[in-house]
């Protein structure tokens, strides 16, 4: 393609992310459905330089407003991930200029907000949580996600798909604390690679896995994932247990749980029961009341915790979304909690940030239950999962993962057992 038509297209998928009125990757996703003749480079760089703006719009918002044009031109020639050689063949000679003077800018020297690239309250928030670590944060978080992989204990063992992936040109590594996680440099087309299509390994950051982890369900257990979108974590726990007992995949929505089916038959298990529910007061909520042995609430959250994949959310959420999400939290929580048997096991989870998604969920949720739930320090349960380096992994009671400490996405969880 021609540098100033993909430029153009650069511009045209721009106009559309930054509406933020839907998912960054469903827009980036209907965008190449509706341009099927891109190639693979073609694709990456349109779709790697809208990332590139929502994870540094501000800054890119401030450095174009000295620059003529269509603002989303100006935007996408500042964040192009594509080559710099089919940039420069795309830029009319003013634009060259304009591009030379602007890259003489000293981005250290700007104020903090065109730094760390946040919305105000958001960053006031972690500023507040986490001190001098605010700004590595800042910086991990400005980076794309590595690719991990669990795999899955029932087809395979990690060292056979870590030797089968290195065989096949990949570098690969064992994640420092999943037993069952690998992490790929580079993008790989998974869907291609036999380990994947056998059902070996699935897509899955370390943090994610560590939740199942602290789960620790056992073989011929009753077990519900309580919120379990797409399946990730129900697929790790249905393997933990060897494909015994009885796993209940609970969601609100149907047409998340339709994604699970594929990737459970390609995982090769069958103890998992997915199921619709209406809300966490379901008949079908009622009928299990008692009788579960370990439950997972990997809850509805801002999913501030993933912005090296979703650099969107950050503009998406507000103060008034995340006071919202927290009510619905401790609801879902309640809600769940009336499932477990005595000595059973609850989980709360999201792949949050924010104090008031974590800490203070699980703080209200623990005085609710004095006498009838008690916390389960994290770092036990890690440990007695045998995860590598437990405690350093966790902030008090809990498991508390962040991007530049763990090199994770951001994940909070508590642990409690039923007296």
């Amino acid at each position: 393609m021609h540098p100033n038509a993909l430029l153009d297209l650069a511009t045209e998928l721009l106009r559309t992310v930054l509406k933020l009125d839907q998912p960054a990757d469903a827009t980036v996703s209907a965008f190449f459905r509706e341009h099927r003749t891109l190639g693979a480079r073609e694709r990456h760089a349109l779709a790697e330089t809208a990332y590139a703006v929502l994870r540094k719009r501000l800054l890119f918002q401030h450095l174009a407003q000295s620059g003529t044009g269509a603002l989303e031109r100006r935007l996408a020639i500042l964040a192009w991930q594509g080559s710099d050689t089919f940039l420069r063949g795309a830029l009319t000679p003013p634009e060259q200029a304009w591009l030379a003077e602007v890259s003489k800018i000293d981005r250290s020297a700007l104020p903090e907000k065109f730094r760390h690239n946040l919305p105000d309250w958001f960053a006031a928030a972690l500023q507040a949580q986490l001190g001098e670590a605010f700004w590595p944060l800042v910086q991990a978080v400005s980076e794309p996600a590595p690719l991990d992989l669990r795999v899955n204990v029932l087809k395979a063992k990690r060292d056979e798909v870590q030797r089968a992936l290195t065989e096949a040109g990949y570098t690969v590594h064992p994640t420092p604390h999943s037993p069952w996680g690998l992490r790929v440099q580079g993008k790989p087309a998974l869907h291609k690679l036999d380990v994947f299509t056998r059902g070996e390994v699935e897509v899955q950051d370390e943090g994610s896995q560590l939740l199942a982890l602290l789960t620790d369900p056992k073989r011929g257990e009753m077990v519900v994932d309580f919120c379990a979108g797409a399946g990730g974590k129900t697929l790790a726990l249905g393997a933990a247990m060897r494909n015994t007992g009885r796993l209940y995949a609970f969601d609100v929505s149907g047409h998340r749980l339709d994604a699970l089916k594929p990737r459970m038959a390609r995982s090769g298990l069958s103890n998992i029961h997915p199921a619709q529910i209406a809300h966490e007061r379901d008949d079908r909520i009622k009928r299990l009341a008692g009788k579960i042995d370990r439950v997972l609430v990997d809850a509805p959250c801002s999913g501030l915790g993933t912005l090296r994949r979703n650099p969107d959310l950050k503009w998406r959420q507000s103060p008034k979304t995340v006071a919202e999400l927290q009510a619905r939290q401790g609801a879902i929580l309640a809600g769940a909690a009336r499932l477990l048997k005595p000595g059973g096991r609850l989980v709360y989870a999201t792949c949050s940030l924010l104090a008031a998604e974590n800490e203070e969920v699980a703080a209200a949720f623990t005085a609710a239950q004095q006498g009838v739930f008690d916390v389960l320090p994290a770092q036990d349960a890690l440990q007695a999962a045998r995860v590598e380096a437990a405690a350093s992994l966790v902030a008090g009671p809990y498991l508390r993962l962040w991007p530049h400490r763990h090199q994770t996405d951001g994940f909070f969880a508590a642990v409690w057992q039923r007296r």
